[in-house]
């Protein structure tokens, strides 16, 4: 917003503080959210506008949906919309205005969880990945402790760090953290 914007709201409150607040609030509400990701198995890139307000953008979501698929069967489900709240909360709380995330795993296959079950300790039997509720994530020039705590400041969700293979695990769960 530049200055004359706020110059013209400056003159309203003058001589209309109700309506210069009203007009000042539903700017703040009505800002589209916009997410950015890159994701490291498929190469996909997408900038998206997923949110105006408090109106989630049905497109916008069904796009995100198929962009985190399980990118080794190409299943897809229904993605937790607070999720991409979460990342857009933790995306302004990083100062990252334009922060692209890299995704390294997101919806996860029933056939996927079981098989990663099989060669790593560290993926759950009733994982959040395979209800749409969690990502893993890296964002470039930041570790993963600045990005981890971050999110926990937030208080919403599970957060784990997992610093040999740099990422943090990001869900819609209740709220805990592991590995930091």
């Amino acid at each position: 917003m530049n200055r004359r914007y706020f110059l013209g709201l400056a003159l309203s409150a003058a001589t209309s503080p109700v309506a210069a607040s009203s007009i000042f609030s539903r700017r703040i509400i009505d800002r589209p959210r916009v997410l950015s990701f890159y994701h490291m198995h498929t190469e996909d890139r997408i900038d998206i506008t997923y949110r105006i307000g408090e109106v989630y953008q049905r497109p916008a979501i069904q796009r995100l949906n198929q962009f985190f698929r399980d990118f080794r069967t190409g299943d897809a489900t229904a993605m937790d919309p607070r999720l991409f709240d979460l990342l857009y909360d933790l995306k302004l709380s990083l100062d990252e205005p334009d922060a692209r995330f890299n995704v390294i795993s997101a919806y996860r296959s029933p056939a996927t969880n079981t098989k990663l079950r099989r060669t790593s300790s560290g993926v759950a039997r009733n994982s959040l990945h395979l209800r749409g509720q969690a990502i893993d994530i890296r964002l470039p020039g930041s570790s993963i402790r600045r990005v981890g705590n971050a999110a926990v400041a937030l208080g919403r969700g599970g957060v784990g760090y997992y610093s040999r293979s740099d990422f943090v695990h990001l869900d819609t769960g209740n709220v805990r953290k592991w590995g930091a």
